[in-house]
């Protein structure tokens, strides 16, 4: 076993894909947080419930998110026994999500139950702050980037082999707008953890994305 490998990276950069990929080949599980974050947002867009922190945070504490294999081996997001994996992609809770992720409480709990999944077996966990602060002992950190057309690119495929409609521009500046919430947060906010390997995936494709983290954790 080569120990957790944390991936993170900006909104659109390739992390999840890239992330889920190294992890089957490594046998490892993986956790996708930023499903997790998605999850919550969800449920508190769906449940009525005011838009105040303490709420919020109340709602994370009884939140229960799972992930599962569907039957052709994809990932399931599961938010209190419903699978929610399309629901969590639609526009309104990706322009929402990041005003959820900058709750402090709401991330202690987030940091709590990704923690705790680290401890029981090696994972692949990917996000903004795995390396920088939720794993920041892990022996191998990786953090992915991309521009920011590159990324609007590859959200807009995303979401129409999802069967979501996009505005192209519009998901670009929500990109944008969610790239800098992540990056002024208080909390944990999205930056390279100073022992991350930096990789540009602008002019790679996925493969090759692979096949250098993988290269690097075993050390050719």
């Amino acid at each position: 076993m080569y120990g957790n490998v944390a991936i993170d990276g900006p909104a659109g950069a390739g992390k999840s894909t890239a992330a889920r990929m190294v992890a089957e080949r490594l046998g490892y599980i993986y956790i996708d947080t930023g499903a997790m974050y998605r999850a919550l947002t969800w449920k508190v867009l769906n449940s009525g419930s005011r838009w105040d922190d303490e709420e919020i945070i109340r709602l994370a504490a009884v939140t229960k998110i799972e992930f599962s294999l569907d039957e052709q081996g994809g990932l399931q997001t599961i938010c209190d026994g419903s699978d929610v994996s399309r629901e969590i992609r639609e526009r309104n809770v990706s322009a929402n999500v990041s005003r959820i992720a900058r709750i402090a409480g709401v991330r202690r709990r987030m940091v709590e139950l990704q923690r705790r999944m680290a401890a029981q077996k090696p994972v692949v966990m990917d996000g903004r702050d795995i390396g920088s602060f939720v794993l920041p002992d892990a022996p191998h950190k990786f953090f992915l980037i991309a521009s920011l057309e590159e990324r609007t690119r590859r959200r807009c495929r995303q979401m129409e082999e999802q069967g979501i409609d996009f505005d192209r521009s519009q998901v670009s500046a929500d990109i944008k707008a969610r790239d800098e919430m992540d990056r002024s947060r208080t909390v944990a906010p999205l930056v390279q953890a100073a022992d991350a390997k930096l990789i540009d995936t602008d002019c790679l494709t996925l493969h090759q994305v692979v096949a250098l983290i993988i290269k690097e954790i075993r050390g050719e």
